[in-house]
């Protein structure tokens, strides 16, 4: 055995010693006894410790499965860190000066000793079954969720009821009457991923963000530490959730509560892998503690009704409901990835009004919002607002295509399974790595590309791969997994693991993901930089886009698995639509380019109008204009015209060696009606196009361009909408007020070069007519689709809070031309929200159609 880690005797007498010498903050008792008569340790942590439960509470278990060491081991360095900085580090102080720690560093003594001395992998604890076997798992044990299982030699038996043992009904008894908990972490390994408690129902509870943002922000200090990242996974459907556990009984209690997987194995070296494995949580357990007061009842309370006021392509506004306080403001946080951590970087707004207008992002990009009140005073913080996603729009001459992964050629191929690899395909789950009993194996995703045009010009791609289970990934950090765009025309069969394998691939895709950064439930993506999506591009000509997936290629001495586990959305364990692998791809398309001469080019003076283009300064020191008209009339129409860039080609034939500072602008004309002098010198609104041209520009090159800036562009298309014509004014200036007699002829024919695209501007029509009905137990939601010739879909989403103003902004439900929809999943007993969206080709989203469903 591994004499490093301490005995549960050794804990205790450590514990001991502790409380003797900081009698003022650590207190030791017991909160039970075992079947073999042990004590089960609790460490109370506060200053002072005789008034710990007055103040809120984090409780920490550790060890409930016997060979799962780290719990108990962890607790004990964690209590040694606070006891050793508490007076030099300030903050860990402060919590503890309005906070508790409540330890039990191993729920399970019986267990972690017979695992300690007889049998190391032994899980249970040692009660004596009727059936002669011993042992029941402690994590079924508990009463939310329970099953009575059997055979009792099972390692997952969970006994005959509730509570049927000592150890629970010990934690049972104290969480019961310790009602100044707030938070909860349950210790276990293997997997380096948090479980966030569940209340077995699909659809958000309303203290899921605060499950998923506490374990995010722990996330992080691990990173810090050894730069692993650990999971975060609620359980994909609830359904298969484990039953009977601590966590579960803990949140039911209203306690923010989850188990905390970690390592690669229960029991690894001591010194170079358990030692790293306490060292990234004790800063992670610090910042939990942070939050404990947060769940307080002294804390204000969570913000209401955080939504959606507006999106465009480059901002969203959002807004919320809270009683106008001078004492309180608001923390506003973002991220561009899910289950990401709300720590001060994260911070983009602060503010005591009850909106805010997020701005400078990108275009057709997912972002993440959550957001928490904060008093001013106190300096407590309340708990999180449900979160909201919202996508911004696509810049008008963008395109967007979602593609799913294809079934029947989504899979994974294993060097010794050739003759059943192509059972792999659309079934359950990519396994991508190496272990014994399959070999190498490689993932395989393909994609239909078809629906892209040929010519399209991509902008950005991204891979979307959902991770479910990294617990064959034993060796730490060890290998790394790689995403390769392969040759389509190099490949006949993509269950031939020797073709797959062997494929020279046309560029490795992103950055690689290696093992300390392997995660399950937190989706990872692959972002193509600008060549790689030029080779995607080429790719489009042959409709279909082969991927290929690959890890670890061989094990060192004594392992057996370095094997990553991903879903491919199909099969008996893929979690469906949500969880199918994804390639994104954003384009645009090559501009169509229109030269348009003009209908009217004349000089404008003080005292005439004549043909000809000139522009200067008369015998008499009096501006003459230039004037341009350009009928539009021969461009497409505007419903299905984006302008992608638009200049003024002009040339001069009048040439001045001697310069008078003299300048020409091109400037916009926005009402027709003025076409005399003295209107056209007084008007008030001027908008420019391109840069100013000096005079002592004039010899050194003969044309010039003006280039349409993104208001002028935008003016333009709203001329070409209006029907009306375009009017342009060559505006000439000088700083000096004596220049007589300085007159610049032009080209007879300056050109409107136009580049544009057709592309549909506007959305569909909404949906009518939505309504529901219950069928066999589950929500039908039916409408009316538009007739449109442009209508792709409908897309609908679900929400649990509030009406979904953006088509990300809750749970996909459903997409495509049907009229009808099953919610398979959404309770008939929970208040919830539904809006359709209709969709094009584009896509633009429509306004929603908002049912509210009230049960």
């Amino acid at each position: 055995m591994k004499n490093q880690y301490l005995s549960y005797d050794e804990g205790i007498d450590l514990l001991e010693k502790l409380s003797n010498k900081y009698p003022h903050i650590l207190k030791v008792s017991s909160i039970g006894k075992t079947h073999e008569n042990r004590e089960i340790v609790l460490a109370t942590l506060s200053l002072d410790v005789k008034d710990a439960d007055d103040k809120p509470a984090l409780l920490f278990t550790g060890t409930i499965h016997a060979r799962e060491w780290i719990g108990h081991e962890l607790s004990l360095k964690f209590i040694e860190y606070l006891l050793n900085n508490y007076d030099t580090n300030p903050k860990i102080e402060e919590y503890l000066k309005r906070s508790t720690i409540y330890m039990v560093p191993c729920l399970n003594p019986d267990g972690f000793e017979y695992s300690r001395k007889h049998f190391s992998f032994w899980r249970k604890n040692r009660r004596k079954n009727p059936d002669g076997s011993y042992g029941v798992d402690l994590n079924r044990n508990f009463s939310i969720g329970f099953k009575k299982t059997r055979p009792m030699s099972s390692n997952v038996y969970g006994g005959e009821e509730p509570f049927s043992e000592p150890e629970t009904r010990a934690i049972k008894e104290f969480v019961d009457v310790h009602t100044n908990i707030t938070i909860a972490l349950d210790y276990h390994s293997q997997g380096n991923v948090f479980f966030p408690a569940h209340k077995f129902r699909h659809e958000e509870e309303i203290d899921g963000t605060d499950l998923n943002t506490l374990c995010a922000n722990m996330n992080d200090q691990i990173h810090k530490v050894t730069g692993r990242r650990y999971g975060i996974h609620r359980g994909k459907p609830p359904a298969k959730l484990i039953s009977g556990s601590g966590r579960e009984y803990y949140y039911s209690k209203g306690i923010i509560a989850s188990v905390v997987e970690v390592g690669t194995k229960n029991i690894p070296d001591y010194m170079k892998v358990m030692t790293s494995s306490i060292n990234e949580n004790i800063p992670a357990l610090l910042r939990a503690f942070e939050e404990v007061v947060n769940y307080a009842p002294l804390a204000p309370r969570r913000v209401d009704n955080f939504t959606i006021s507006s999106v465009g392509e480059n901002e969203v506004g959002l807004r919320w409901d809270y009683e106008l306080r001078d004492d309180i403001y608001f923390e506003i946080y973002r991220n561009t990835k899910d289950k990401a951590s709300c720590e001060p970087h994260k911070i983009v707004g602060i503010t005591k009004e009850h909106s805010f207008c997020d701005i400078e992002l990108e275009s057709f990009t997912l972002y993440y919002y959550t957001i928490r009140a904060v008093n001013k005073k106190t300096k407590l913080k309340s708990p999180f607002a449900p979160m909201v996603k919202v996508k911004t729009d696509l810049e008008k001459d963008e395109f967007s295509k979602m593609l799913f992964a294809l079934k029947n050629e989504t899979g994974y191929v294993g060097e010794k399974m050739q003759e059943n690899n192509r059972s792999h395909f659309g079934n359950n789950s990519l396994f991508v790595g190496i272990d014994l009993k399959k070999g190498i194996c490689d993932g395989v995703v393909s994609f239909d590309v078809s629906s892209i045009p040929k010519d399209a010009i991509i902008k950005q791609a991204k891979f979307h791969l959902y991770p479910m289970n990294r617990v064959a990934a034993k060796i730490e950090r060890y290998g790394e997994w790689n995403l390769s765009l392969l040759d389509k025309d190099d490949i006949n069969d993509v269950a031939d693991f020797n073709q797959i394998e062997n494929a020279t691939p046309l560029q490795v895709i992103g950055e690689a993901i290696k093992s300390q950064a392997l995660t399950q439930g937190i989706w990872n993506y692959w972002d193509f930089s600008s060549y790689q999506c030029s080779l995607l591009q080429n790719e489009l000509s042959k409709n279909r886009v082969i991927f290929r997936l690959d890890g670890p290629k061989s094990l060192p001495y004594g392992e057996d698995s370095q094997m990553m586990q991903f879903d491919i959305g199909y099969g008996n364990f893929g979690g469906g639509l949500h969880y199918r692998p994804m390639l994104e791809i954003k384009y645009t398309l090559p501009s169509i380019k229109m030269e348009i001469e003009p209908k009217i080019a004349q000089s404008i003076s003080i005292n005439s109008k004549k043909p000809g283009l000139e522009s200067g300064y008369d015998k008499n020191g009096q501006k003459i204009y230039g004037h341009l008209e350009y009928d539009l009339s021969s461009l497409p129409s505007p419903e299905n015209t984006v302008i992608t860039k638009a200049y003024i080609e002009l040339s001069n034939q009048t040439i001045y060696l001697k310069p008078k500072s003299i300048s020409f602008y091109l400037e916009l004309l926005q009402n027709s009606s003025i076409l005399n002098y003295q209107d056209i010198k007084n008007r008030e609104r001027v908008e420019y196009i391109g840069y100013e041209l000096r005079d002592e520009d004039l010899d050194k090159k003969r044309k010039h361009y003006f280039i349409f800036d993104t208001l002028s562009k935008l003016t333009l298309e709203s001329v070409h909408t209006q029907g009306n014509n375009l009017e342009i004014i060559i505006n000439p200036t000088s700083t000096s007020n004596d220049v007589k007699n300085r007159i610049v002829k032009w080209g007879t024919r300056p050109k409107l070069i136009v580049e544009y695209i057709n592309r549909r501007k506007k959305a569909l029509p909404k949906v009518t007519n939505l309504k529901y009905t219950i069928e066999q137990g589950k929500i039908k939601l039916l409408w009316k689709n538009p007739k449109e010739k442009d209508f792709v879909g409908a897309y609908v989403v679900r929400n649990s809070f509030h009406p979904p103003k953006n088509f990300m902004d809750g749970v996909k439900i459903y997409g495509g031309k049907d009229e009808y929809t099953y919610d398979t999943f959404g309770s008939l007993d929970k208040e919830k929200y539904y809006s359709v969206f209709t969709y094009d080709n584009v896509p633009n989203y429509s306004e929603p159609e908002v049912l509210h469903f009230v049960p």
